[in-house]
């Protein structure tokens, strides 16, 4: 990922809606929610919600796939978890043992369900 990249996925969770949107979608899971329910569940209006969608599916943190008349979202763990690894990358100053922690949280990342860090 670019800094550019970046700066797209980091504004486009930069509102309110769609940041419930895009958390909404990472509870969901790799099914995905239809838009209506979105749509529903955040309330908003539909034609609101479409531009809010494009923004976060052009940033690179949601997809959407057709399943019969629906269209169904889904976070793109894949995007997040690029966008993810830019923010650290550079972590610790050249020590990158005191970030592992992180590291392996970010690679472990799919729907939420990455296990607990250790205390």
């Amino acid at each position: 990922m670019n800094e550019i990249a970046a700066i797209e996925g980091l504004g486009a969770l930069a509102q309110s809606t769609r940041l419930a949107v895009f958390r909404l979608l990472v509870q969901a899971g790799p099914d995905g929610v239809p838009a209506g329910t979105v749509a529903e569940r955040v309330g908003v209006p539909s034609t609101t919600l479409s531009t809010h969608l494009g923004i976060l599916s052009r940033a690179g943190l949601i997809r959407s796939r057709r399943d019969g008349r629906s269209i169904l979202y889904s976070a793109d763990l894949d995007g997040v978890r690029a966008l993810l690894s830019f923010l650290v990358q550079d972590c610790c100053n050249g020590r990158p043992e005191i970030c592992a922690p992180l590291m392996v949280a970010i690679e472990q990342a799919s729907c939420g369900c990455a296990p607990a860090p250790s205390a």
